[in-house]
């Protein structure tokens, strides 16, 4: 593994790895073991989108492997003035052991990685959100002990999320129900990977989505930069929130997840969301652990 892009780039076995080397950390951070492994490394994050827990994670993750985090805003960078982001990628790589880059289009961090020479960690895109996706898995193998044979039902946008939700639940074995309006659907190039996949569906129906569910998940139902679409997608979103029926549909034992930030009373109540607080503050809290095992596996040979 060369870089983190997006999932469909990793095995199962690398996705495995991560999590494995994640747990690990956080057992350390948690005993005050210290792992200074990126020790006089410094890590660019590049922000073309604005961010809570990306910046904060990354950033504390970095300084808790020993090394450095540099945060570089697109308004102070020569990237946002014109600048090829190949020119950017060739300058940095002379001066840094990684990248960070939360952005709007794929295809800027696919640039990176082409023509930097250090290891390129994707923050977020309009296509998927890797970083969050490999948290949530150490979040639910906490939760219910396994992965491989669970029932995971995402509601809501077919978005980031979905795409990268729905690569790596099928990677690592689980069976996977999406409920989204027609016309809101996962990206072609993951509905493409689904056809090897017997155990995955797309339904119209939330509560029929999460029948038998071990894992229930949302997102809000219009993502950063969709701000002139939040009234189309109020009426299309309709009903396609995580509630009282919907958890009645699902396993008692059920567990809700969200990437945060949560619009209470819209894709989830506030009821559900306070019921199921813990799983979701640590969901978040395992950013920090996940993004970690990543950095050590891409920058620990960098130096």
């Amino acid at each position: 593994m060369k870089h983190l892009l997006k999932l469909l780039d990793l095995s199962t076995e690398e996705i495995i790895d991560i999590l494995n080397l994640a747990d690990q950390l956080k057992y350390e951070q948690k005993h005050g073991i210290p792992h200074n492994i990126l020790k006089g490394m410094t890590l660019g994050m590049i922000f073309q989108k604005a961010s809570t827990r990306t910046r904060v994670s990354f950033e504390t993750g970095m300084y808790q492997l020993g090394g450095n985090a540099l945060f570089l805003s697109s308004k102070e960078l020569q990237i946002g003035r014109g600048e090829p982001v190949q020119d950017t990628a060739r300058v940095l790589s002379r001066y840094l052991n990684g990248i960070m880059i939360r952005t709007f289009e794929q295809s800027e961090v696919e640039n990176l990685a082409e023509f930097g020479s250090i290891p390129i960690i994707n923050g977020l895109t309009d296509f998927c959100h890797p970083c969050q996706v490999l948290a949530d898995l150490q979040t639910i193998r906490e939760y219910k002990n396994k992965l491989e044979g669970l029932n995971f039902c995402y509601i809501g946008d077919g978005n980031n999320m979905a795409n990268s939700l729905t690569v790596g639940c099928l990677k690592v074995g689980m069976n996977v129900t999406l409920a989204c309006p027609e016309g809101y659907y996962p990206d072609e190039k993951v509905l493409d990977f689904t056809r090897d996949y017997e155990n995955f569906k797309i339904v119209n129906s939330p509560v029929e989505a999460a029948a038998d569910a071990d894992v229930l998940y949302t997102d809000v139902w219009a993502s950063m930069g969709m701000e002139d679409e939040v009234e189309k997608r109020r009426i299309a979103f309709k009903g396609y929130q995580i509630n009282d029926d919907v958890m009645a549909s699902a396993k008692s034992d059920a567990i809700v997840m969200h990437c945060l930030p949560a619009h209470r009373e819209e894709e989830i109540t506030s009821k559900v969301f306070e019921q199921h607080a813990k799983e979701i503050f640590d969901e978040a809290e395992n950013r920090l652990h996940a993004q970690k095992a990543v950095m050590v596996r891409l920058m620990a040979n960098e130096g």
